[in-house]
C-alpha cells in the first residue's frame, strides 16, 4: 500500500516539475523567437491588458505567453530580464519563481525519500524566505530599489 502510494506521488511531483520546467522554458524561448528588439516595453498593472497594441502583432503561440504576463506581472521594464533585445513575459521576481518552482520539484524528486519533516526543516525554510521578505518589505516601503539579480535570487532561495 505504502509503495503504492509513493508511485502516485512520485508520479504528480514528475508531472508538475514537468509543467514547471515547460512553463519557464517557454518564457525563455518566448523572447528568443520574436525578431530582436520587437517587445521593449511592458511596464504596465497588474490584472490588465495593457500592451494590446502591441501583442496583436506577435504570432501564436508567443503572443499567448506574453498576454499571460501582462495579466499576471506588472512587467516593468527596469525590473525585466531582456533576452535577444525583447523584454522576457515576466519581470525578474515572476521569473525567478517559476524557475525556483521547477528546481523545487526537481530537488524534491531527487531527495524524496532522504528529506524527513521537522522542526528543523521548518526553521530552515523559514530564514530562507527571509531575504525575499526584508527585500520585498523594504521595496515596498521605499527605502531601497532592489536589482534584477536580487529579486530573482531572494524568490529563488524561497522556492
Amino acid at each position: 500500500m505504502k509503495l503504492q502510494k509513493n508511485f502516485k506521488t512520485s508520479k504528480i511531483k514528475l508531472i508538475l516539475f514537468s509543467l514547471f520546467l515547460i512553463w519557464f522554458t517557454l518564457q525563455v524561448i518566448t523572447s528568443l523567437m520574436l525578431p530582436s528588439n520587437t517587445v521593449k516595453n511592458l511596464s504596465g498593472v497588474v490584472g490588465l491588458v495593457d500592451n494590446e497594441e502591441l501583442l496583436i502583432n506577435i504570432s501564436q503561440p508567443w503572443s499567448t505567453i506574453y498576454r499571460i504576463g501582462d495579466i499576471l506581472c506588472h512587467q516593468k521594464t527596469e525590473r525585466s530580464y531582456f533576452i535577444n533585445g525583447n523584454q522576457m513575459p515576466f519581470c525578474s521576481r515572476c521569473t525567478g519563481i517559476f524557475l525556483g518552482l521547477a528546481l523545487g520539484m526537481l530537488i524534491t524528486i531527487i531527495f524524496q525519500n532522504k528529506i524527513t519533516f521537522s522542526d528543523k526543516i521548518v526553521i530552515f525554510i523559514i530564514l530562507l524566505m527571509m531575504p525575499l521578505i526584508i527585500d520585498g518589505t523594504m521595496q515596498l516601503l521605499g527605502i531601497w530599489e532592489s536589482k534584477n539579480y536580487i529579486r530573482m535570487i531572494t524568490v529563488f532561495l524561497q522556492e
